[in-house]
């Protein structure tokens, strides 16, 4: 089901500037009994998204009530994803736009991809990616509209039928994260997880693990490596708002069987442990 500025509907202008630029940023949550899981992390991300790509009149409170009133809609529905979208009505071609006029509120509910659940209870094998990621420091860390790198990953991952994910790399070579996903890996009591200062999505789960290992006894470092540091890694594992965590089995040829901390944060997380 589809809202548009708060209206129930399923229709938009061609004239937008998604459909033409890709111009606007999305977050996607998790509904659990009519409720958005973690909405306190995912305002901040529409507000630092919206200050960063130079959004005006970006109306936070009315898209705040515009969320829970969809959120409320039914219960059989446990996936939410709000998009922004930049509009200038008065313009059919060129990048220039007017910087007056309120954004585009479109928000959406269904349900998760049925693979979550296998992907939770059995783990996932991934291989490395062919696509990579352009490094631009301005856009990294926010959930854009210009996706095209994502869906040609998600391509070869759907030509690749043994594999459900795939390890990112940047056009440097450096782990950045999954398709869909952030990833973690541990040596012992010291987790690491790729920067993404260059490239790459800050998830809302990536955000609340980094949070939460301190609490739990490890010592957590973001760095800038490449695929060779997680070989020999004790436990590999991935993080994303719907999953929200999914062991790895295989990266390529590297296999991987503990799954100590992926229980651990999973108990924390399920549970509602976090503060």
């Amino acid at each position: 089901m589809y809202w548009v500025n708060g209206i129930l509907k399923k229709t938009v202008s061609l004239n937008n500037r998604a459909l033409h630029f890709g111009d606007g940023f999305f977050t996607t949550a998790r509904l659990r009994n009519r409720e958005i899981e973690f909405l306190d992390f995912h305002m901040d991300r529409l507000i630092f998204s919206a200050k960063r790509l130079m959004f005006e009149n970006f109306n936070y409170n009315l898209l705040y009530k515009e969320m829970l009133q969809a959120a409320s809609f039914s219960v059989a529905y446990n996936v939410i994803k709000v998009i922004i979208i930049r509009r200038d009505n008065n313009r059919l071609h060129g990048y220039k736009c007017k910087d007056d006029i309120e954004p585009l509120r479109i928000i959406y509910i269904g349900r998760l991809p049925k693979y979550y659940m296998r992907w939770v209870d059995s783990g996932i094998c991934m291989r490395t990616s062919i696509v990579r990621l352009a490094r631009n420091t301005f856009l990294s860390g926010i959930k854009h509209l210009n996706r095209l790198e994502q869906v040609m990953i998600s391509i070869w991952i759907s030509k690749n039928k043994e594999i459900d994910e795939a390890l990112v790399l940047d056009t440097d070579g450096n782990v950045v994260e999954c398709c869909s996903s952030n990833i973690f890996w541990r040596y012992n009591y010291q987790v690491f997880t790729p920067s993404i200062h260059y490239a790459g999505v800050n998830g809302i789960m990536r955000q609340i693990v980094l949070r939460l290992l301190p609490e739990l006894g490890y010592c957590i470092r973001t760095v800038t490596v490449g695929p060779e540091y997680l070989k020999n890694a004790n436990e590999v594992f991935i993080t994303n708002a719907l999953l929200p965590l999914a062991s790895v089995n295989s990266i390529d040829d590297c296999f991987y069987s503990d799954k100590t901390l992926f229980h651990l944060l999973q108990s924390y997380i399920t549970n509602n442990k976090i503060q």
